[in-house]
């Protein structure tokens, strides 16, 4: 049913997505589909690495782990873009066209009062992108 997952990993805070990336990697198994994880960084350092060609080497080193560790293809894609405070949702949703993705699977949070006047890029993902999404609290 499903060909390609495409998984939006915030490498600073991979301790938090671990429900979400259960789901992620089960359903890429069942489905025998590849699960491609994105990124969004800036071209300035950051405390995750110090360009945009080291972010891309531990993106890529952590879909390979997540890959041989579960069985599934895997693959990575690192997207750079001047200010990923406020282009995350735009280049993600580039990603998801780009890598051909049918199913994304996303980490969310309980909503916030600030969450009815801003959406979170969960909400905007599954409004402007052909692909289904998975939002997991």
């Amino acid at each position: 049913m499903y060909q390609k997952v495409i998984f939006p990993v915030d490498l600073n805070h991979i301790d938090q997505l671990s429900k979400a990336l259960k789901i992620a990697l089960d359903l890429a198994t069942h489905f025998n589909a590849e699960i491609c994880f994105v990124g969004v960084t800036g071209a300035a350092p950051s405390a995750i690495a110090h360009t945009p060609k080291e972010y891309d080497a531990k993106l890529t080193a952590f879909a390979k782990e997540q890959g041989a560790a579960h069985g599934v293809r895997s693959s990575a894609k690192a997207c750079v873009t001047p200010d990923p405070t406020i282009n995350t949702d735009k280049t993600l949703i580039a990603a998801i066209t780009e890598e051909g993705g049918d199913l994304v699977i996303m980490q969310t949070h309980a909503p916030k009062a600030v969450d009815y006047i801003w959406a979170g890029h969960g909400d905007t993902i599954a409004a402007h992108s052909n692909a289904s999404v998975f939002l997991v609290r």
